[in-house]
């Protein structure tokens, strides 16, 4: 093989090479923003691992990435692969894991003392969160609730009418089946949760996942593409890095 075809290969596998970079240094996305700089960094913006991150003072910019949720706040210049702090890969394993039908009576996630008690798995529907839910699958869908005294029934039903069913939180119970049997979950389908009483509590809609991301900024990207704010929101809170 002659010398310039050799030289001719080497150019052209450099090249790749360097546009290969790009992509793989994408290890963050926003899922959060405000502040002057807010319009620069829409939630589901891909940030690379050394990209410069520019803040001005007033802004706060939530990044996830691999190994956790951080908050960046300005004024300043900042880089992923600078920001220090534990990796919260076990709390992603936890927190999308599937698990069985039975029931649970304790677990919650808390970001500290103060704060409100959030769902300990993400595929739970919690039944104070309305809005659009991702699901990863519709056999073994469990509604969830903060709260735990007493013996609480919701009636589910679809929005449009049609057959419903109660669902029953015993006493100390954090979770409840939803029986798909008597009502299956239809994606695209506004569902209602109302008390004894018949009030409305809750709407909520579904969105099943063909298939799960194995990496948090992979599903975190999934949730934001398809509104799924809440479990966003569930994601960024539990995987939230102490930098100290």
């Amino acid at each position: 093989m002659s010398s310039l075809r050799l030289r001719t290969i080497a150019i052209v596998a450099a090249a790749a090479a360097s546009t290969l970079v790009p992509g793989a240094a994408s290890a963050g996305v926003v899922v959060a923003a405000s502040g002057p700089s807010a319009g620069s960094f829409p939630v589901g913006r891909k940030i690379g691992d050394s990209e410069r991150i520019v803040l001005r003072a007033g802004d706060s910019l939530t990044v996830l990435d691999g190994k956790g949720t951080r908050v960046l706040r300005g004024a300043g210049t900042f880089s992923l692969d600078q920001q220090a702090g534990p990796s919260k890969r076990g709390t992603f394993a936890v927190l999308t894991e599937r698990r069985s039908a039975s029931r649970m009576r304790t677990g919650a996630v808390r970001g500290d003392d103060t704060a409100p008690l959030h769902s300990p798995n993400l595929w739970y529907v919690d039944v104070d969160r309305p809005g659009k839910i991702c699901l990863a699958g519709t056999e073994r869908v469990r509604l969830w609730r903060k709260a735990t005294e007493g013996d609480v029934s919701y009636v589910i039903s679809a929005a449009e009418g049609g057959a419903s069913h109660t669902v029953t939180f015993a006493d100390g119970e954090m979770l409840a089946p939803w029986n798909t049997r008597l009502l299956p979950v239809a994606a695209d389908t506004t569902y209602r949760l109302a008390g004894d009483d018949g009030v409305v509590v809750s709407e909520m809609s579904f969105v099943v996942l063909d298939s799960i991301a194995e990496e948090p900024e992979a599903l975190a990207e999934q949730l934001i593409d398809n509104g799924c704010t809440t479990q966003l929101e569930l994601l960024s809170t539990a995987m939230a890095i102490d930098e100290g």
